[in-house]
């Protein structure tokens, strides 16, 4: 059986809340009660995803992610008590290296849109932490190329704003450190479900993704096993960004393209 599929050939949902680490479960619980809090009868159901529910955290340095699911599309005072909530979470407690909060609606979810995107996210990389369980509306997911295309088949459209993000993030180690880590991160797994259906199989582990990758392009392999390390220990090195727009983002999303297709447009799409 390849890895991260279950007997049928299905991408196994990863994570449980049995695996979150002792040092997290404060937090989540802490998390879980604050969503009901904040969010209410609005709130559908909640969900925890990354290395805690993986049970991979590093404490001090891992972050806390979790997404709502509202029973209407959020608003903008929904997002601004999100952040709130991250931040106090972030600041109560030492374990977490920041965090944030994802917020969708219910509809869009289940919609067809996003099935082979958001849906196969819910489904397949988020532990449910309150409320019903959208998976059980959702299909099983094989590692093949409509999904590949679909949740990183946009990176062309995404480039603009991280060369736009670089340019006014201020000129400092601190302030292009999340930048370096979001972005490195971004890249392997962008550049592991290229692979992915060639290598028939799921990881979230950015090492495996990056070993994964260089397998079939071996000429990038190096850059790739160093964005990885970048993804979990980052340095605010501006080369490196200034690298990810002008070098090894643009090959990806020419070689995505060319390989899989490109994401269905999205209503808000600029």
């Amino acid at each position: 059986m390849s890895k991260g599929l279950d007997p049928q050939g299905h991408i196994a949902r990863e994570g449980s809340l049995a695996r979150v680490p002792h040092a997290y479960r404060p937090v989540v619980a802490a998390a879980r009660d604050r969503l009901s809090a904040v969010f209410g009868t609005r709130l559908h159901s909640a969900y925890l995803y990354g290395s805690i529910p993986r049970g991979t955290a590093r404490v001090g340095r891992s972050d806390l992610d979790l997404l709502a699911v509202l029973h209407e599309e959020p608003t903008d005072t929904d997002r601004a008590d999100a952040r709130a909530l991250d931040e106090a979470l972030d600041k109560e407690f030492p374990q977490i290296d920041g965090g944030g909060t994802l917020l969708v609606g219910h509809a869009c979810v289940l919609s067809d849109l996003e099935r082979h995107d958001l849906g196969w996210f819910v489904a397949c990389l988020c532990t449910p932490l309150l409320g019903e369980d959208l998976a059980e509306f959702l299909p099983r997911y094989r590692p093949d190329s409509l999904l590949a295309r679909e949740t990183n088949g946009d990176l062309a459209l995404v480039l603009p704003r991280w060369r736009d993000r670089i340019g006014s993030a201020d000129d400092s180690e601190e302030a292009r450190r999340p930048l370096v880590r979001f972005m490195s991160r971004h890249l392997v797994r962008t550049a592991f479900t290229l692979v992915m259906p060639r290598w028939n199989g799921w990881t979230s582990d950015l090492h495996e993704m990056a070993e994964a990758f260089g397998g079939y392009y071996p000429q990038r392999a190096e850059q790739l096993r160093a964005a990885a390390v970048l993804g979990y220990a980052p340095r605010g090195d501006r080369t490196v960004l200034t690298s990810y727009v002008d070098d090894l983002g643009p090959w990806l999303a020419q070689e995505y393209a060319r390989v899989h297709g490109v994401k269905a447009p999205r209503p808000d799409q600029p």
